[in-house]
């Protein structure tokens, strides 16, 4: 698999080169780097990896100002959940008075 040096795209090969398909750049193939490419052959599947236990929610009370147009509520419960994959975490709020939900920006 080759990334383009440009955005960071998927390459893909057309005859004896790589092309990006998102910004167009080209990069002449080089048949012995290929070669030394990773493939499934000898790799092992390990199992699934961990995944955060998100049954366990924990919430605080905070002061926030609730941005939905008809409320004026200064209190939120704030509450940390995993981004899907599991690279880090977003902070979800909920206000005490409308119910309305937002994340922290």
């Amino acid at each position: 698999m080759q990334f383009c040096d440009e955005c960071g795209s998927i390459m893909h090969t057309e005859e004896d080169t790589w092309v990006c398909r998102s910004c167009e750049h080209e990069t002449p193939r080089d048949s012995e780097a290929e070669a030394e490419m990773a493939t499934r052959e000898g790799q092992t599947d390990d199992g699934a990896p961990d995944v955060a236990d998100t049954t366990e929610e924990t919430s605080e009370t905070v002061e926030a100002s609730c941005p939905a147009p008809d409320c004026d509520s200064e209190r939120a419960t704030s509450a940390m959940m995993p981004k899907p994959g599991g690279a880090y975490e977003v902070r979800l709020f909920t206000c005490v008075e409308c119910g309305h939900k937002w994340r922290a920006s």
